[in-house]
């Protein structure tokens, strides 16, 4: 059984559509290990030590969150610039974490047509993901295809939210149970719930 680490930030957790159920979803899988980073460091106070241990801990290490601004919540930003110290995840004896995999599950406010290069956000989303891709290149993990929810404003209305969870826990639990086809999820672009690349049960 692989060993997964979820890491969940979101700064308006209380106000989500969406992030915060799957987070509770996620919390609730049992075999992953699942950190709040808002809520365990309100002062941005990250304890390099406990998170490298939970890295060497880990196979997968997958972060949650929303896409802000095109990019991370700034907490994620902070624990890269400590955590992934030159040396530990990176750099000439910086091999800690290779091998190992990055993952992301990101939630995106505009719609799926958003996000090519005649939407209003002018590029796919995996693009405003580049810097997360290159970080896990350079700590020499692999990356494979983040699970994505488009229009998560409207979710609710739009009747995605439980299709969106499920699909979530169903990840996770696959993940777990060594049923991922990771293979098959670095050769894709983005996965969400109805496209998952699970492997057949023995």
């Amino acid at each position: 059984m692989a060993r997964p680490l979820v890491y969940y930030a979101h700064p308006g957790h209380k106000y989500s559509h969406v992030n915060r159920y799957m987070a509770r979803a996620a919390a609730a899988v049992d075999g992953v290990t699942f950190v709040d980073l808002y809520r365990d460091y309100p002062r941005f106070d990250i304890d390099v030590n406990v998170e490298q241990q939970r890295l060497m801990d880990h196979d997968v290490v997958l972060f949650q969150f929303p896409l802000f601004w095109y990019s991370t919540p700034s907490i994620i930003k902070e624990w890269e610039d400590l955590v992934l110290e030159h040396g530990f995840a990176s750099g000439h004896d910086g091999d800690k974490l290779a091998g190992k995999r990055m993952m992301l599950a990101v939630s995106g406010a505009g719609p799926k047509d958003a996000y090519t290069h005649a939407g209003y956000q002018h590029y796919p989303i995996r693009t405003f993901l580049t810097p997360l891709e290159q970080t896990a290149r350079l700590c020499k993990m692999h990356f494979p295809a983040p699970y994505v929810l488009y229009a998560a404003l409207r979710a609710p209305e739009a009747g995605l939210v439980e299709p969106h969870i499920d699909g979530y826990r169903q990840l996770l639990e696959a993940i777990r149970d060594d049923r991922y086809d990771f293979d098959a999820a670095e050769k894709m672009d983005i996965v969400t719930f109805d496209n998952l690349p699970f492997r057949a049960k023995a």
